[in-house]
């Protein structure tokens, strides 16, 4: 029986060995921490977005330029494929108004419990506290819980070693060290906008901004972020930081749903005696959140109203740039697509595979990670099998 080495045991790490497993091969996966799919676990605390349900070419697009050597992992392993996959987990599933799929549950540790019994009755060897690091030839080396290096006996390789943000949950990037090939650098993707807020901002701070837009060059989002002592978090953003990373001016409409005449006419009606936030109160039915924002980002404001609309509707976010890569939810950079064949296989080295997060492709938040990650794994593991198979 031919043997696989599967570094990293996240998402596509698991993946791949749950596919080679049942074609017959003998699969150990190998995970650096005490416990696999910590990262997934994290991610799952706050509702486990397992995919969205769109056929492929529409999710093609939000892989942006990774989306053609993507496209036929998506297409072999699509949101159908994943929930008719969870739901052989007993796991129910449901699609929520915005097209994102979750578990019944909600949390990812019951759909995890399922998978490793599943693994464990394929035969599946899992050994934790056990680090790549580096190789010996094209044979990979091995440090174990006890500190000693050995190198791994196997017929091949998958890594699937997650790319270079939360580090304490296992992706460090550090194996971009001694992979052996040229990568792209890390950057961080899906990231919360630093802001040096004014006290008068202290109060708002862990509130929802709603019913805005933003916007940083090419990328446009209209879904909510909160206002943190850290800055702006939450998925409205995260779908625009990279925008942001690229240099990029970060703007905020509070008033989407009306055009810039709108916005000036109602500003235009007599405001008497109350004062410049009344006024927006009055007039435009702004919350004090975004009330504080445009005063927050606005001031010293202009003195006629088709001024003042302009800026509402286009207003330029004072901010620090990106939150640290560590603390972003994924990263873009990693293998690059000429490092690898149609099969995910690295072309300097036949018989390693590469999968999830460490191959240089990026995508919002809203299923389209989990997806990518759960796809490239299972498309990776078909390669092995194909080519242990000649």
């Amino acid at each position: 029986m031919s043997s696989v080495a599967v570094i990293g045991g996240g998402p596509a790490g698991l993946a791949a060995a749950e596919l080679m497993a049942e074609a017959g091969l003998s699969v150990t996966v190998y995970e650096a921490k005490p416990t696999v799919a910590r990262k997934f676990l994290m991610a799952g605390k706050s509702g486990l977005n397992l995919t969205k349900a769109e056929d492929v070419e529409a999710m093609l697009p939000h892989y942006t330029e990774a989306a053609p050597w993507l496209a036929p992992a998506l297409h072999a392993w699509d949101a159908d494929a994943i929930v008719a996959w969870a739901e052989g987990l007993d796991q129910e599933m449901f699609t929520g108004s915005t097209g994102r799929v979750f578990p019944r549950a909600m949390k990812a540790s019951p759909l995890l419990r399922a998978w490793l019994a599943r693994l464990d009755a394929l035969g599946v060897t899992i050994r934790t506290r056990h680090r790549w690091t580096g190789w010996e030839g094209s044979v990979p080396r091995i440090t174990g819980p006890d500190g000693a290096s050995v190198t791994v006996d196997a017929n091949a390789t998958l890594l699937a070693c997650g790319g270079a943000s939360w580090a304490r949950l296992g992706s460090d990037g550090a194996w971009s060290d001694w992979i052996g090939l040229d990568t792209a650098p890390f950057a961080a993707s899906n990231a919360a906008i630093s802001v040096p807020w004014s006290p008068h901002m202290d109060k708002h701070m862990g509130h929802p901004i709603k019913g805005v837009a933003w916007r940083a060059g090419p990328y446009r989002s209209r879904g909510e972020a909160v206002a943190s002592k850290r800055g702006l978090e939450g998925g409205g953003i995260y779908s625009i930081s990279r925008g942001v990373r690229e240099g990029h001016e970060l703007y905020i409409d509070l008033l989407p749903d009306l055009s810039v005449d709108d916005v000036a006419n109602r500003l235009a009606r007599p405001r008497g005696k109350a004062s410049f936030a009344n006024h927006l109160r009055k007039t435009l039915k702004l919350t004090p959140l975004k009330i504080a924002l445009a005063q927050e980002w606005g001031r010293p404001w202009p003195d006629d109203a088709l001024r003042i609309a302009r800026r509402l509707k286009k207003l330029r976010v004072a901010h620090d740039g990106l939150r640290p890569m560590d603390e972003a939810i994924s990263t873009a950079g990693g293998v690059a697509a000429t490092a690898l064949d149609d099969a995910l296989m690295l072309r300097a080295k036949p018989g390693v595979f590469c999968a999830g997060e460490m191959l240089d492709w990026e995508a919002p938040t809203g299923g389209y990670l989990l997806t990518a990650c759960l796809a490239t794994g299972r498309w990776a593991g078909q390669g092995v099998v194909r080519y242990l198979n000649g």
